[in-house]
């Protein structure tokens, strides 16, 4: 008996995580407008590039600078990327937080900007992070727009 009411609870949190697990929410597939203050975030230095790992996944990069030139301490961006294609399709749509560059040696390490805030004034280099693209996807820089800031 005391076997069976072990097994129940062990069913019993596997339920639960599996169920919580499937409230995320999704990130928007549609095109946003810019946040408010996104006009005083301008990016500027956009280049891409490419890595392959040894288990043979491709990551794509685009590095950047952004530049606070508001008058709020920015402590998080949301940006959405665009990547368009020539094929007459909508472009694929990836909505992910801006990421900081905190040092780029031995390697690039990255942070969120709640770890690093952004005053007003400030400039820093940024990374976004692309694990898996769309095979149609035209090879051309996307466009990237700032659609939630966080200030305070």
């Amino acid at each position: 008996m005391a076997w069976g009411v072990a097994g129940l609870a062990v069913l019993a949190v596997i339920v639960v995580l599996a169920l919580a697990g499937r409230h995320k929410a999704a990130a928007p597939a549609t095109i946003q407008s810019p946040a408010p203050y996104a006009a005083n975030l301008p990016l500027s230095q956009l280049a891409m590039s490419e890595s392959t790992s040894l288990s043979g996944g491709k990551s794509t990069f685009v590095d950047g600078h952004i530049k606070n030139s508001g008058n709020q301490t920015v402590t998080g961006i949301t940006v959405q990327v665009l990547f368009r294609n020539n094929e007459a399709m909508p472009p694929r749509i990836e909505t992910v937080p801006l990421s900081l560059i905190r040092t780029r040696e031995p390697y690039v390490d990255t942070q969120p900007v709640s770890a690093a805030p952004l005053k007003a004034g400030d400039e820093r280099d940024f990374r976004l992070i692309f694990e898996a693209l769309p095979a149609n996807w035209n090879m051309e820089m996307p466009d990237i727009r700032i659609v939630q800031v966080d200030t305070k």
